[in-house]
């Protein structure tokens, strides 16, 4: 039968299956974790952050030569700035010059949550599709940005506006990588701990308390430090496992990440990621509060957790005008609505879509007051 009525229909599931493993000594050449995936003789094009290189450069080459590998070692910056469409380019140029099996010769993506992106851009774009792994070496890549399957770089001024879904084969996770971590990225990294905590965890909110500042102090190396780790990342996993796709656009990981995208690209150079996050957070704290989702003492609570963790954020970049565009900007990628999530008691959530700018600029103006009367100081970088 044929005719102009005729339709045909494609519907196919595609399975999403991977593993985030912890993997001690993962550069040690008896280590099988880097070579478990794909040919085991295969090739290997290797993608290290310039100063993950320059702390563990040795280890990552001498690696991939104990073990016979034939690996292809580039180097390339981190860092927010670096998250362009230049890069992304110029990893594909160096891997098209180190041609791989489409499908047993995975890429491995060494660095922090920036590297990690771009690269599994790279993985999506090259021959429409190559398996990856990743391994991240910051805080933050640790807990949160290399465990999902979201891909991408910035362009046109606007953070991750190129991207794709792209699942990794497994995600490699080295507490000892953390060891060589500044205070500060440490500390980054903790401001997205602190998120889930505030959304989602009381529990991992009162471990924060307790333990958080002693854990940050031995680059979690410490028992706690574990704990820690291990909550944050199941936590986050949970999250992502049943919408990794964000087929549904109301997420809870999204907290703190409303009006901070225009303060991060504003302020490249003085902010980083997590940082912005935590100003989000601290604003969105404050028009919870004033909402009375927040009890005045579980507001002082996410406050206190901040000075005792010693995070020193630079709260001269606060500008309603450019946290408003960002939250007009968030509506679009939201399809349409806020979505924004606020703390309602803490360890749990909700989501508005009646924000005001007017309500924005009153917790601005609440939250300078708090700083003030705390003598918290405005820090500039």
């Amino acid at each position: 039968m044929s005719g102009t009525g005729m339709r045909w229909q494609v519907r196919v599931d595609r399975p999403i299956a991977y593993d985030v493993i912890k993997a001690p000594g993962l550069f040690d050449p008896a280590n099988e974790a880097l070579m478990a995936f794909g040919r085991p003789r295969g090739r290997r094009f290797v993608v290290v952050d310039g100063e993950v290189a320059r702390h563990h450069g040795s280890a990552i080459r001498g690696y991939f030569t104990q073990r016979g590998v034939d690996a292809r070692i580039v180097v390339f910056p981190g860092g927010e700035e670096h998250k362009s469409v230049e890069i992304w380019q110029d990893i594909l140029r160096a891997l098209d010059a180190f041609p791989i099996h489409r499908r047993d010769e995975p890429i491995i993506a060494i660095g922090g949550g920036v590297l990690t992106d771009v690269v599994a851009f790279v993985a999506a774009s090259y021959r429409r599709s190559v398996p990856h792994l990743k391994v991240p070496t910051t805080l933050m890549g640790y807990v949160d940005a290399a465990l999902g399957i979201k891909a991408g770089i910035n362009f046109n001024g606007n953070k991750n506006r190129l991207g794709s879904f792209e699942p990794p084969q497994a995600v490699l996770l080295d507490k000892s990588l953390l060891v060589t971590l500044p205070r500060r990225h440490l500390l980054n990294g903790m401001c997205e701990i602190i998120k889930l905590a505030i959304i989602r965890d009381g529990v991992l909110f009162e471990t924060l308390e307790l333990h958080g500042a002693a854990s940050v102090a031995a680059h979690f190396a410490n028992p706690t430090g574990d704990l820690i780790l291990d909550r944050a990342i199941g936590g986050m996993l949970d999250e992502l496992t049943p919408n990794l796709y964000e087929e549904e656009l109301a997420r809870k990981v999204d907290f703190g990440h409303s009006f901070s995208y225009g303060l991060e690209t504003r302020h490249e150079q003085r902010l980083l990621h997590g940082e912005a996050v935590l100003l989000d957070i601290l604003v969105s704290t404050m028009i919870a509060e004033r909402r009375q989702l927040l009890r005045a003492t579980e507001a002082a609570r996410i406050f206190a957790l901040v000075a005792a963790l010693g995070i020193e954020l630079d709260y001269g970049v606060l500008d309603g005008e450019v946290m408003w565009h960002s939250l007009l900007d968030r509506i679009e990628h939201r399809n349409g609505l806020q979505r924004v999530p606020l703390p309602a008691g803490l360890g749990h959530c909700t989501f508005a879509n009646d924000i005001t700018r007017a309500e924005l600029d009153g917790a601005l103006r609440a939250l300078h007051t708090r700083l003030k009367d705390s003598h918290e100081p405005a820090l500039e970088r």
